[in-house]
C-alpha cells in the first residue's frame, strides 16, 4: 500500500506527459475498484476520487478480472473479435478462473481456484527447484527453464506421477501437484542434490500435469455450454501466465481436437497486456462512460467482488 501512495502521484504525472495532454482535458476517472488487497485499492480510489471531483469529472470503477476478459476486444482486429458468448481462462498469480461471458457486463463462474492459483504454483515450484531469476519472476523463470535442454527422452525416468486432482468436476486445485513435487525434491535431499537434467524433468512434468489440468475443465465447459446451446467459438485467454507459450500450445491443441461446426478460436492480449495493466481499466470503462453510467463520488474499494454481481 505505502508503494502505491508513494508511486501514486508520478504514475499520474507520467501518465499526462506521455499522453501530451492536461488533466483538464481528461474527460474522466476510470479506476480498479475490485477485487485485490484493500489497502492497494484504496490508494488507488482516493487519488482517482480526489481528481475527479477536484476537476468535476464523472468517475467510474471497473471490476479487475472484466477488465481481464475484454481486454481482447481492444487488441483483436475487426476480423477475429470475440462474438459472445465466449469463455475466459484467467490464469494469474492471484486467480484461475474459467468464466463465460455472454455480455461485457454478464459473466458466469464456470470454474475457480479451491486453493493455490495456478501463478503461485508456478512460482512456488520455481522456488523450491532453485532456479535462478530476476526481472521476468520465479514463474516465468520455470518456463524458459522447461523450454531448455535436450528432448524429454534424453531426460531420467522414474520421476512419480504428479495427480490430476478434481477430475470431472468443475474446479482447479494445484495443492496436490505442489505437496508431490516438494516430496519427491525432499526425498532427494534438497534441490541442491538434484542433478540439473533431473531438476529439469521435474519441471516439464509440473508444467504438462498444469497444462492438464487447465485442459480437463475447459473440455467439461466447452461441453456443457453446448448442452446448455451456448455456440461457443471463442476461448480468450488472459492474466500473466496467459504469456506462457506452453500452455498456450497446449490449449490450442485441446481446441483443434474438439468437435464443432466452427473451429473454436484462442484469444489472448499481447504479453504486456496479459499482466495487470492500466489500459485494461481505461477500456473496460468506456461503455459506463459512453453511456452516461457513472459512480458516485462516495464509492468505495471491494477487496471482495464476484463477477457475476457486476451489473447487480
Amino acid at each position: 500500500m505505502k508503494a502505491h501512495q508513494r508511486n501514486m502521484p508520478e504514475a499520474i504525472r507520467r501518465a499526462l506527459s506521455d499522453a501530451n495532454i492536461s488533466i483538464e482535458e481528461v474527460d474522466g476517472i476510470a479506476f480498479t475498484r475490485g477485487p485485490g488487497m484493500g489497502g492497494c485499492l484504496g490508494a488507488g480510489l482516493m487519488a482517482a476520487k480526489g481528481i475527479a471531483a477536484a476537476l468535476g469529472k464523472p468517475l467510474v470503477g471497473v471490476h479487475h478480472m472484466q477488465a481481464h476478459a475484454l481486454t481482447v476486444l481492444l487488441t483483436t482486429s475487426v476480423e477475429e473479435l470475440p462474438t459472445f458468448p465466449f469463455l475466459t481462462l484467467l490464469i494469474s498469480g492471484g486467480h484461475t478462473l474459467l468464466l463465460l461471458a455472454t455480455s461485457t457486463t454478464s459473466f458466469q463462474t464456470l470454474a475457480t481456484s479451491n486453493d493455490f492459483s495456478i501463478g503461485q504454483s508456478f512460482d512456488k515450484v520455481s522456488r523450491v527447484l532453485g532456479l535462478e531469476w530476476s526481472d521476468i519472476g520465479p514463474g516465468a523463470a520455470l518456463e524458459v527453464f522447461c523450454a531448455s535442454g535436450p528432448d524429454d527422452e534424453e531426460l531420467p525416468n522414474g520421476l512419480p506421477q504428479l495427480p490430476l486432482p478434481m477430475r470431472g468436476q468443475m474446479a482447479f486445485s494445484y495443492s496436490g501437484m505442489l505437496t508431490a513435487v516438494h516430496k519427491y525434491i525432499n526425498d532427494q535431499g534438497g534441490a541442491e542434490k538434484i542433478e540439473p537434467l533431473e531438476k529439469l524433468a521435474v519441471a516439464r512434468a509440473f508444467q504438462r500435469a498444469a497444462a492438464a489440468h487447465l485442459e480437463e475443465k475447459i473440455a467439461i465447459a466447452l461441453k456443457q455450454c453446448h448442452r446448455k446451446g451456448f455456440d461457443i467459438r471463442h476461448l480468450v485467454m488472459s492474466g500473466g501466465v496467459a504469456s506462457n507459450m506452453f500452455l498456450r500450445s497446449r490449449i490450442r491443441q485441446l481446441l483443434d481436437t474438439v468437435k464443432s461446426e466452427v473451429p473454436i478460436a484462442l484469444l489472448f492480449p499481447p504479453p504486456h497486456l496479459c499482466t495487470d495493466n492500466a489500459v485494461m481499466i481505461a477500456w473496460a470503462s468506456m461503455e459506463r462512460f459512453q453511456a452516461g453510467d457513472h459512480d458516485d463520488y462516495d464509492v468505495i474499494h471491494m477487496a471482495k467482488w464476484n463477477i457475476e454481481d457486476i451489473a447487480r
